[in-house]
C-alpha cells in the first residue's frame, strides 16, 4: 500500500462521474481527484497526473495535462 504523503506520477484517462473526477490509471484502478479548477475540456482524455496522495483513494491534484 501507497503511504498518505506520497507523490504521485501517472498516466491515465479522466473520467467524470457526476460532480466528481477520477484517473483510471493505465496501470489499473482509479484515483478520485481533488481539482483546483475544473478540466473538462480533458474529460474521456489521456491525461498525465502530478499529485499527492491524500488518503486511501483521493490524490490533491498538482497538475493535469494531456499525454
Amino acid at each position: 500500500m501507497v503511504a498518505i504523503g506520497t507523490r504521485i506520477n501517472g498516466i491515465g484517462t479522466l473520467v467524470r462521474d457526476g460532480g466528481a473526477f477520477y484517473l483510471r490509471r493505465d496501470v489499473g484502478g482509479r484515483y478520485e481527484l481533488e481539482l483546483h479548477r475544473t478540466p473538462v475540456d480533458l474529460v474521456e482524455k489521456r491525461v498525465r497526473l502530478i499529485s499527492t496522495l491524500v488518503g486511501p483513494d483521493p490524490v490533491n491534484a498538482d497538475g493535469l495535462a494531456p499525454a
